[in-house]
């Protein structure tokens, strides 16, 4: 599955969907997380970016453009990249073209939320394989058709990680894998689980 991209076989690139709450300037159904903007590093105005991506490399280079919420802090373009000690350092400049050149300047763009649009991502082949914001807003049901709740995000940890909002139970967190999620129908706006004994009482 995909980003994100997420699989119930190893997943292919990551760019984690969050609901996002944004004015007029885009859609948020039609975009991407694909980064959040950090604390300053050093004094050259470098940004530290926590990536949510799995081609940091492509998503990141020099002269890309990248949308942002807040909305009224981009777009943001991308001036140079480096790697510090597997740490994504970006310098950026405004919608002015101004490059943030300070920590100061940086420190107001900390924990914006990099987007790029869906459109721009491609299409995945693989028919066992989604993005993210395929999954995220799906119903979860149990083979019995009854209703566990709703896909709100998804964690990509040492598997991926469907996080469920269920109405009267805490959180759940169900490994997407084909022997818990036999079912994905994206056009009917649910999937199916079919969980150990437990794991739904975790």
């Amino acid at each position: 599955m995909a980003s994100g991209s997420t699989s119930s076989t190893p997943t292919a690139e990551h760019e984690l969907v969050e609901r996002i709450l944004v004015n007029a300037q885009h859609d948020p159904s039609d975009t991407v997380v694909v980064g959040r903007i950090g604390r300053p590093h050093g004094v050259r105005g470098l940004a530290t970016v926590e990536v949510r991506t799995d081609d940091p490399d492509l998503r990141f280079a020099p002269g890309a453009v990248l949308i942002t919420d807040p909305p009224a802090r981009g777009p943001l373009t991308v001036v140079d990249k480096k790697w510090h000690s597997g740490t994504l350092l970006l310098q950026l400049s405004d919608p002015a073209g101004e490059v943030f050149s300070t920590r100061e300047a940086v420190d107001t763009v900390r924990n914006t939320l990099l987007l790029v649009p869906v459109a721009d991502l491609p299409e995945i082949e693989d028919p066992d394989s989604y993005y993210d914001h395929q999954l995220v807003g799906l119903t979860v049901r149990l083979p019995d058709d009854s209703v566990v709740g709703e896909v709100t995000a998804i964690r990509h940890e040492a598997q991926d990680l469907l996080v469920v909002r269920r109405p009267d139970a805490p959180e759940a967190l169900i490994p997407f894998v084909s022997a818990i999620v036999p079912t994905v129908d994206v056009a009917a706006g649910h999937l199916v689980v079919d969980p150990p004994e437990g794991l739904l009482d975790l």
